[in-house]
């Protein structure tokens, strides 16, 4: 097998250890019951409480499903709570979307930017109900990787570190969402997931056939300008709608949350103090019972 060969190979053995990573028995067992619920293929787990272990906050899934992607505006957003040992409440906040379209949107083949830019940071694979879906779920990550470091390659220096590369790319895709993000958030994944980035240009760019030179920790990056023309162009489209399509799926969630009162209230309660009692109206209809816990909400902070 020549050099050429065994990048792809190198990039998917370094993906199938990180999908690996150890997680406790309550998140799996969480994860597990999710996506049994809804006949899942896979379970991803990412975020933050992947990075720290910790069991407080919100835990958050993608839900894989089989099949076509029947919803045009995805993924659909649901939060639930499972008690566990101790009395303790688990939390989580669950993506749903197929796993057809993941992996499409993974690849770059849809105009969606979230997909590639979240799962080029680390995630764990933490349930799947067969082996041919943890091939495709690890199948689909590698391509993350692969999306993610082409633009970057693009967007970044001729000649740079890793990171520099890596910087660019984050700082043009919190750019192009529509969602509020701290100056400076690419330093941060960067920062706090600095092994997992340790090696993972170089391999992403290699699996996919872009040569590149290296000198210590600069890599310049063959890349022609045609081939910079295009993948800038294949960028400008979604950076364009990037935005547009955030909004029509925060508008989605808006109306479809699955759960979105008892989430609020959980958040309310955590931030401020004030317990909001769950009724069935509410559960019914969080955002016209939205007034009266904004209202109760003032009244508390004043009485504080």
């Amino acid at each position: 097998m020549n050099a050429q060969e065994q990048a792809p190979a190198a990039l998917e053995a370094r993906i199938t250890k990180q999908l690996a990573a150890p997680i406790g028995d309550e998140v799996r067992s969480f994860a597990a019951a999710l996506g049994e619920a809804a006949g899942a293929r896979a379970v991803l787990f990412y975020g933050s409480n992947l990075r720290t272990g910790s069991l407080e906050g919100v835990l958050d899934f993608y839900v894989l499903l089989p099949g076509d992607q029947i919803e045009r505006i995805w993924p659909r957003v649901s939060y639930h709570e499972r008690e566990i040992a101790g009395g303790v409440t688990l939390r989580a906040k669950v993506a749903t979307m197929s796993l057809v379209a993941f992996a499409k949107a993974a690849a770059g083949e849809l105009t969606d930017t979230t997909i590639w830019a979240r799962f080029v940071q680390p995630s764990a694979l933490i349930w799947t109900s067969d082996d041919a879906a943890q091939a495709d779920v690890t199948a689909a990550a590698a391509q993350a990787a692969m999306t993610a470091a082409r633009l970057a390659a693009a967007l970044g220096p001729k000649t740079g570190s890793a990171e520099d590369y890596w910087r660019a790319l984050f700082q043009a895709t919190y750019k192009a969402e529509f969602r509020v993000e701290k100056a400076g958030r690419e330093n941060d994944i960067l920062s706090v997931n600095a092994g997992h980035f340790a090696g993972l240009l170089p391999l992403a760019l290699g699996a996919q056939g872009i040569e590149f030179d290296r000198n210590d920790e600069q890599l310049t990056p063959h890349l022609s300008e045609a081939e910079r023309a295009r993948i800038l162009a294949w960028w400008s489209k979604r950076r364009r709608l990037g935005k547009p399509l955030n909004f029509l799926r925060l508008i989605k969630a808006s109306t479809t949350f699955e759960g979105a009162a008892r989430y609020a209230a959980w958040k309310v309660e955590r931030h401020t103090g004030m317990p909001v009692e769950v009724t069935p109206f509410r559960e019914k209809y969080p955002l016209l019972a939205a007034p009266s816990v904004l209202f109760a909400l003032w009244r508390h902070r004043r009485q504080s």
